[in-house]
């Protein structure tokens, strides 16, 4: 049973998300406090081979103008390092309001702002694999 994971990187955590082994929905599965590059990338492959995950979708933050900022400069590189250490594709999907959606769904909700922050990432990356499989 293959799927596709989902990331939301940040600089602090990354956002996971898994799709069902039909690939039509993503669900959250965790927050990876981040620590370093490399124990970033163990933690990511440890989900890959207990999952079997066959692809890898990386929210990318874009400016509302289309162009690349700092964050954005940021995600591209960790993509590049991720797929250096992997033998799966790494896909980037544009990102922009995903986090913005996100807050607003849980805030709907009705999530206390202190629980918003422990999942908001989960969620974003979530949205982000969502996207990609709604459009593939």
């Amino acid at each position: 049973m293959e799927r596709i994971m989902g990331l939301d990187v940040g600089d602090k955590t990354i956002g996971v998300a898994l799709s069902d082994p039909l690939m039509l929905t993503a669900q959250g599965l965790k927050t990876i406090n981040r620590k370093n590059i490399k124990d970033d990338i163990e933690e990511i492959k440890r989900i890959i081979k207990k999952y079997n995950v066959v692809k890898v979708v990386i929210g990318f933050p874009k400016n509302m103008n289309n162009t690349v900022g700092p964050q954005g400069e940021k995600v591209l590189k960790f993509a590049t390092t991720l797929e250096n250490n992997i033998d799966i594709d790494v896909v980037l999907e544009d990102e922009r309001l995903t986090t913005v959606s996100a807050e607003r769904m849980l805030i709907k909700g009705d999530v206390s702002r202190e629980n918003r922050k422990k999942v908001i990432d989960k969620v974003a990356a979530t949205y982000i694999l969502q996207t990609y499989l709604d459009r593939n």
